[in-house]
C-alpha cells in the first residue's frame, strides 16, 4: 500500500470538524425541510376543487380532481394580466437600476481613503433595510398625505397646487422604484463590496506602477474580476422576476383601489384572491405555482445562456 493511498483513506475518516459542520447545517436543513419542501405537497390544490371535509389531508384527498381548470380560469382573468405586466415592468427596471447602483456605490465606498467614513456610509445605506414596510408606510403617509403631508406643504409654499398622491397614478411607478432602491441598495451593496475587498491588492499595485489611473483600474481590473459575482447576482435576480416585495406594493400604497392597476403585482393579486371569499383557493394556488415554476425555468434558462457565453460565470 502506497503512502498516497494511506493519506486518501485517512482523509475519508469522519472527524470532529465534520461533525461541527454538520451540526451547523442542521438548523438550516430543518428550516428548508419545514418551510420549503413540505409545503410543496400543497401544489396539488392547484389541480383540485378543494373543499374542507375534516382535516387538511383528508380534505385534499377527497376533493375532486379538475386538472388545469384553475389555470385556464387564471388566464381568462384580466386582473392577472395587469398584475403580470406590473410585476415584469417593475422588476426589470429595478433589476437594471439596482444592479447598476449597487455596483457603483460599492466601487465608490471601496475607493474611500478613510475607513471610518467608509463604514459610516455603509451603515447609513444599510440601515433602511432593517425598517419594516409598516414603518415606511407611515413615513410615506406623513410625506404624501393630502391633508398633512410635507410634500404638499412644500408645494403650496412654492406656489404650486396640492396633489392627492394616493389618487394620482402617475407618481407611483417612479416612487415605488425609488423606495425599493432606497431600502435595499445597502443590502445589495454588501456582496459587491465584499468581493472588491477580497481582490488581490498586488494587481492594483502593479497597475499603479504602470501608470494606470483609478478609472482605468476600475474598468480593466475591478469590474472584470467581479464579473462572476455580478453574473451570479443577475441570474438570481432574473429568477425572481415574477416575484415582488409584497410590503412595498401592498402596504405603501395603502391598498388604494384607485392605484390598483398601477401597483398590483402577482403577489398582491394572490393575497387579494386568497382573502376574497368568492375566489376559489385553487386559482390562488395556481397563480402561486405559476410564479414558482416560471422562477425555476427562468433561472435555468439564464444560467444556460450564461454557460454558453462564459462557462466560468455560470452557476452550474
Amino acid at each position: 500500500m502506497t503512502n498516497a493511498t494511506k493519506i486518501i483513506r485517512k482523509k475519508k475518516r469522519w472527524t470532529s470538524a465534520d461533525t461541527q459542520i454538520l451540526l451547523l447545517a442542521v438548523p438550516t436543513a430543518v428550516w428548508f425541510l419545514l418551510f420549503s419542501y413540505l409545503p410543496m405537497f400543497g401544489v396539488i390544490i392547484s389541480f383540485k376543487k378543494y373543499r374542507i371535509n375534516g382535516d387538511f389531508l383528508h380534505s385534499l384527498i377527497s376533493s375532486k380532481w379538475v386538472g388545469l381548470h384553475y389555470f385556464k380560469m387564471l388566464l381568462n382573468n384580466d386582473d392577472v394580466w395587469i398584475a403580470l405586466r406590473n410585476t415584469l415592468g417593475y422588476n426589470i427596471v429595478m433589476l437594471v437600476i439596482g444592479t447598476t447602483f449597487t455596483i457603483g456605490l460599492a466601487l465608490l465606498v471601496s475607493e474611500l481613503y478613510s475607513k471610518r467614513l467608509a463604514k459610516l456610509y455603509q451603515t447609513l445605506m444599510f440601515f433602511p433595510y432593517f425598517l419594516s414596510w409598516v414603518v415606511i408606510t407611515a413615513l410615506a403617509w406623513g410625506f404624501l398625505s393630502s391633508s398633512m403631508g410635507i410634500a404638499n406643504d412644500v408645494l403650496v409654499k412654492l406656489g404650486f397646487a396640492k396633489h392627492n398622491f394616493y389618487m394620482e397614478t402617475k407618481f407611483w411607478p417612479p416612487f415605488l422604484v425609488f423606495m425599493s432602491q432606497w431600502k435595499g441598495i445597502g443590502y445589495g451593496m454588501i456582496v459587491y463590496l465584499a468581493t472588491i475587498t477580497a481582490l488581490d491588492k498586488e494587481v492594483y499595485e502593479a497597475a499603479l506602477i504602470e501608470g494606470a489611473s483609478k478609472w482605468q483600474q476600475i474598468i480593466r481590473i475591478t469590474l472584470p474580476m467581479m464579473k462572476t459575482v455580478i453574473v451570479l447576482m443577475f441570474i438570481l435576480g432574473v429568477g425572481k422576476i415574477f416575484y415582488s416585495d409584497f410590503g412595498l406594493f401592498y402596504q405603501v400604497p395603502r391598498d388604494s383601489n384607485t392605484l390598483a392597476n398601477t401597483v398590483t403585482t402577482l403577489d398582491v393579486f394572490v393575497y387579494k384572491q386568497l382573502m376574497s371569499p368568492s375566489s376559489p383557493i385553487g386559482m390562488t394556488a395556481a397563480a402561486a405555482l405559476f410564479q414558482s415554476a416560471t422562477a425555476f425555468i427562468l433561472t435555468l434558462a439564464a444560467n444556460k445562456i450564461v454557460s454558453k457565453i462564459d462557462p466560468d460565470s455560470a452557476m452550474i
